[in-house]
């Protein structure tokens, strides 16, 4: 399989999670209003842990999250990507993105999800994709819907109830 390390988007460059992203994932991470709807703010070692797990992931299955930089002045946008995660007890692919909160609004997780879903129908191979986002979030709702995802039910994961979508080729 070949293992994407980097691509663009019209306005994002994606590179492969990598320990060198630590600094910039803290930042993230430890910013309320992001990390409101991923589950609570993250301490420095839970984010080493994040990406640690997230490298495995890329080892594991040859796929998984980027980091995101704006083309132009390449300051740090988000991460986002494709990883497998257990849904009430089925193994899944999820389109996984998180935004820092200066670039909501703009289309960029509608673009970076486009671009990611293409490498996994048509690279991957994969058959289909899930989301899932809390029942409050209506902006990840919104990007879901714009990228052809399909309500299928309410879930509860992580203890909290979420709205649960998928996209088949």
């Amino acid at each position: 399989m070949q293992i994407i390390e980097t691509f663009s988007t019209s306005r994002l460059l994606a590179e492969r999670l990598q320990f060198q992203h630590l600094h910039e994932l803290c930042r993230m991470h430890q910013n309320q209003k992001v990390m409101t709807t991923l589950g609570g703010v993250r301490s420095d070692e839970e984010t080493r842990l994040f990406i640690f797990n997230n490298l495995h992931h890329w080892q594991s299955y040859g796929f998984g999250l980027w980091v995101f930089r704006d083309k132009n002045n390449h300051q740090f946008v988000g991460r986002a990507g494709l990883r497998n995660t257990i849904v009430e007890g089925i193994n899944e692919v999820e389109l996984a993105y998180a935004l820092m909160d200066k670039f909501w609004g703009q289309g960029l997780a509608t673009e970076m999800g486009e671009q990611i879903l293409k490498i996994g129908f048509e690279l991957l191979k994969l058959k289909d994709i899930v989301c899932f986002t809390l029942t409050t979030n209506e902006a990840s709702q919104r990007v879901m819907e714009k990228l052809g995802f399909k309500y299928e039910r309410e879930i509860i994961h992580a203890n909290l109830p979420h709205l649960f979508y998928r996209l088949t080729v």
